[in-house]
């Protein structure tokens, strides 16, 4: 079953760079669109603070949103140590 889109193009982007990254993504809540999980939920990564985020739905700026989201993602240091170790450069 596919989820539903975000209303922001921009946060949707960045829903979809999660995804990517084997993220994922659980739509509902009491005061988030939804919540964006790590898939390897490691307690030693940033303790285990950056594992779980959630997505507003009508954020201040949607621009920035997405752009947090995004860094969340990208500097998750678990998925960071298993890129660095595939690569012998």
């Amino acid at each position: 079953m596919t989820r539903p889109a975000h209303p922001h193009k921009e946060i949707e982007q960045s829903l979809k760079h999660a995804e990517k990254r084997g993220w994922r993504v659980k739509t509902g809540g009491s005061h988030a669109w939804g919540k964006i999980y790590c898939p390897y939920n490691d307690a030693e990564c940033r303790c285990g603070e950056f594992c779980i985020a959630c997505v507003w739905s009508t954020p201040r700026n949607p621009g920035n949103h997405a752009r947090a989201l995004k860094r969340v993602v990208d500097n998750c240091v678990t998925r960071g140590q298993q890129v660095s170790t595939k690569d012998p450069e």
